[in-house]
């Protein structure tokens, strides 16, 4: 990995921790789940050669910390913490954004509010349960996680929470464990430390968001919704796919499951620099 520039940024009721690496057009990239920066380091050297990559921990998350850590979480305010990264970091310049998970919920809600500021979005696997015919169903799953942390605690509600996400037809047999990158296994520390924020404040704002579909339909032509080879009929992939067909578009298959950027690194940030080309 290069060493990147690091740098911090005020926001509202934040300050955020944020790295840059590379030159050429701005590409920011926005972790999902209880990730941060080093969500992106099997992709943001390769990235570099062709664009200045700028990742951030989100608010709450890592070394991006928050004024009021009991404050609710919002997707707007996590939007316009991107939003204020662009302006900092290609003043003037629209950028392209890759978001994950969560992060591309927040990627979303971004494009819809300031369509100016970005060339092209890829979004892979938002959560975006409220398009779903079966929202309420997923509903109650976000409930019932909120209900199992409350009473049992962090790791039983993850259980919860993962069992909500598989597809239907999943056993609840164990599988053969995957080997990670050493870089994976290296930022296991703050993932864990996260996790108790991820589950309590941003999985129950973000799985309750509902885009602006109509909103998203209009700016269709800059935005690339991805799904996780591996990951059909998972929920981030049903709202994915479901998403793509609401706004006539059709859904791009990256290599792996809904970490596919963390167990393909090399293949997925391939596909990634192929799927920012405004002409791909």
């Amino acid at each position: 990995m290069t060493d990147p520039t690091i740098g911090s940024l005020r926001v509202n009721g934040a300050t955020l921790h944020y790295e840059v690496r590379g030159q050429g057009p701005l590409l920011l990239l926005i972790p999902g789940g209880a990730g941060d920066t080093a969500s992106f380091d099997g992709v943001a050297d390769d990235l570099a050669a062709e664009y200045t990559v700028a990742a951030y921990d989100p608010r709450g998350m890592s070394r991006s910390t928050l004024d009021d850590p009991g404050a609710e979480q919002h997707v707007a305010e996590h939007a316009d913490d991107a939003f204020r990264l662009l302006e900092l970091l290609s003043p003037g310049e629209p950028a392209r954004v890759f978001g994950a998970s969560s992060g591309a919920i927040a990627a979303l809600h971004l494009l819809a509010a300031h369509p100016e500021r970005i060339e092209r979005l890829v979004a892979h696997e938002p959560p975006v349960v409220e398009v779903l015919p079966d929202a309420s169903v997923h509903r109650a799953l976000i409930a019932r996680v909120q209900e199992t942390l409350r009473t049992q605690g962090l790791m039983p509600a993850m259980g919860v929470f993962a069992a909500g996400l598989k597809k239907p037809s999943d056993t609840t047999e164990p599988k053969a464990e995957l080997k990670l990158p050493p870089q994976a296994a290296a930022r296991a520390e703050r993932t864990m430390a996260n996790l108790p924020y991820f589950v309590g404040n941003i999985v129950p704002s973000f799985m309750s968001y509902a885009p602006d579909l109509d909103r998203l339909e209009a700016l269709s032509d800059r935005l690339v919704l991805a799904c996780g080879q591996d990951s059909r009929g998972e929920l981030p992939y049903r709202a994915a796919a479901f998403l793509a067909e609401r706004l006539g578009t059709e859904p791009l298959h990256f290599p792996g499951g809904h970490t596919g950027l963390t167990t393909h690194p090399a293949e997925f940030g391939e596909l990634l620099r192929k799927a920012l080309c405004v002409r791909f």
